[in-house]
């Protein structure tokens, strides 16, 4: 699998201003009932159920009347206690999100169900994410998978992924990448961007798929197209790789741009090395240390160690060995092993950092490689002044680092 490989994200929708789901239940809503505002609530008053929900969704929107959401909720309600499926599902997401009501889950989950019982699709779905989440309801995978497919299956784009997503991670039925892919093209194929990015992680990885670099770069491309940052960040990488696309440095730093601007901490990485290296742009190192930042910033542990690296000899930014001890000890705490090992180097000769020969020999020990000679020699020389019974105590230390922290070998 590339490094890039995204975990797949278990989408669970943030529960949504009314307007969302004002916007969901027109989709379930058929002819608005005809005449103006006065006819409309002349209708809602006399007991139409149909014309009660749009009288409600004016007041909510301030569409034709004044905005008034205490209003809206009094006819949300008056359709929903006919058993309106529109008016159960907006009256459910005002009590989820506390609008001109109380938050209360309960009450939330009680309309929702209401709702998807009579088949609206997005109750259905944020049903599923209820008891994905736990929200309101005992937390329970399976039965979020139950109510994802049943609105997946009227053709609900944000089900259809939370399904695929079920399937991709195992989480409430048995991992099937099959049906995960599945069910990824039927929503990227609705347009959903987080979807066509899924699904070129499946044809990056031949997960689900026969393995084609060439059909994940166009869905990354789809997706990356509509704005998905890690879409515009992978197809970056995939031009300064040149995997399944010509490679252009060019292109890439394009990509990787875009993908920066909207705050992607890998692509900002990548934008600084491309300026560190000249690849793609007119090098420039005060400009790689400003990507470097962001991305650093963010925890981003290459940028932290390359921003140590930039302290350290006064490249692109005021040679400062306290600063670049920071870096180093950010990204060494990320579990990279390169500021792993220059950390230790730090505290070896007392660079920016009071001098320790223990320090440097557990964080010298950490960043040595078993395939670096180099690196372990340096590391026994350090500790080479301690005891050999101090060694052991650190040691013992490192494994103990390694057993809860994750490793990051370049």
């Amino acid at each position: 699998m590339r490094y890039h490989d995204r975990s797949f994200r278990w989408f669970l929708p943030v529960l949504l201003i009314l307007s969302i789901a004002a916007h969901s239940a027109a989709q379930n809503t058929k002819q608005s009932p005809a005449g103006d505002a006065v006819a409309l609530a002349r209708q809602a008053t006399e007991g139409d159920a149909q014309a009660q929900v749009y009288l409600g969704l004016m007041y909510a929107t301030g569409e034709g009347v004044g905005k008034n959401e205490a209003e809206a909720i009094r006819w949300y309600r008056a359709a929903a206690e006919q058993g309106q499926a529109q008016a159960q599902f907006l009256l459910g997401s005002m009590y989820d999100v506390g609008q001109a009501v109380p938050k209360d889950e309960a009450e939330a989950i009680r309309w929702y169900r209401k709702a998807a019982e009579r088949g609206h699709a997005g109750a259905q779905d944020t049903l599923g994410v209820m008891y994905d989440n736990g929200r309101g309801v005992a937390k329970d995978e399976a039965e979020a998978v139950r109510w994802y497919r049943k609105a997946a299956e009227q053709e609900n784009v944000d089900a259809q992924v939370n399904l695929a997503n079920a399937y991709a991670t195992g989480r409430g039925c048995p991992k099937d990448e099959l049906e995960a892919t599945r069910w990824y093209r039927k929503a990227a194929e609705q347009g959903n961007a987080g979807a066509q990015f899924s699904l070129g992680v499946m044809y990056d990885n031949g997960r689900g798929v026969a393995k084609d670099e060439v059909e994940a770069i166009r869905w990354y491309r789809e997706a990356a197209e509509q704005g998905d940052a890690q879409a515009q960040f992978i197809l970056g990488v995939m031009y300064a790789t040149g995997s399944g696309v010509p490679k252009n440095n060019i292109q890439a730093v394009d990509w990787y741009r875009k993908s920066a601007a909207q705050g992607n901490a890998g692509a900002q990485f990548s934008l600084g090395l491309a300026y560190q290296l000249g690849l793609g742009v007119t090098k420039s190192e005060a400009e790689a240390v400003r990507w470097y930042r962001k991305a650093a910033e963010q925890g981003q542990a290459q940028a932290q160690s390359n921003l140590g690296n930039a302290y350290a000899v006064g490249e692109g930014v005021a040679e400062d060995e306290v600063e670049a001890a920071r870096w180093y000890r950010k990204a060494a705490e990320h579990g990279d092993v390169d500021a792993q090992f220059n950390l230790g180097s730090a505290y070896l000769a007392g660079r920016g950092v009071q001098k320790n020969a223990a320090e440097a020999y557990f964080w010298m020990n950490l960043g040595a490689s078993a395939s670096d000679e180099a690196r372990k020699a340096a590391r026994d020389q350090a500790g080479g002044v301690l005891t050999p019974a101090k060694r052991l105590e650190i040691q013992a230390r490192c494994r103990k680092w390694a057993e809860t922290h994750s490793t990051n070998r370049n």
